[in-house]
């Protein structure tokens, strides 16, 4: 079905997922990933973060990331509510992938080489939910990012 004039300009921006300790969740998607932090914003109760691939090959200024945000597509958006990093009792989030609460699935990166990438992931201790030589599909994996949140790595081709 064609788009309508209502809908067009639509575009898919972000998806939000709670985290519970930001600095841990920070690291993982900057430094193992190597996502940009778009922009921070706080309020009392909680912050958000916003990270993205800068395909600009890095001339794109801070004011650019924090202000082009939500004029971009495949913005993560993590939710952090104050208090969770430092409390014993926190349980953490459901992943969306168990009961109860299943629905929510994973997020998935594409990466030049799938086979280097994971290897990267393995000596960065980055733990798997499923490698590439686990199951039937050998050409996509899924690790896992600090709260159990699954997180599809595919090659730039994927045939299905």
């Amino acid at each position: 079905m064609p788009r309508t004039a209502e809908t067009t300009g639509f575009k898919f921006n972000h998806t939000m997922i709670r985290v519970k300790d930001p600095q841990v969740s920070l690291k993982f998607y900057t430094e193992v990933l190597g996502m940009d932090l778009l922009d921070t914003t706080k309020f009392d109760s909680f912050t958000l973060y916003f990270l993205g691939y800068d395909n600009s090959d890095g001339k794109l200024t801070d004011k650019e990331k924090a202000t082009g945000r939500f004029d971009r597509e495949g913005v993560l958006e993590l939710t952090h509510n104050h208090g969770t990093e430092s409390d014993a009792n926190f349980q953490g989030y459901s992943s969306g992938n168990s009961d109860p609460g299943r629905g929510f699935g994973h997020i998935a990166i594409t990466v030049p080489d799938i086979q280097k990438a994971c290897e990267r992931f393995e000596s960065l201790g980055v733990p798997f939910k499923k490698r590439l030589t686990d199951g039937t599909m050998k050409n996509i994996a899924f690790i896992l990012d600090p709260d159990g949140y699954w997180v599809e790595v595919v090659p730039a081709r994927l045939s299905l």
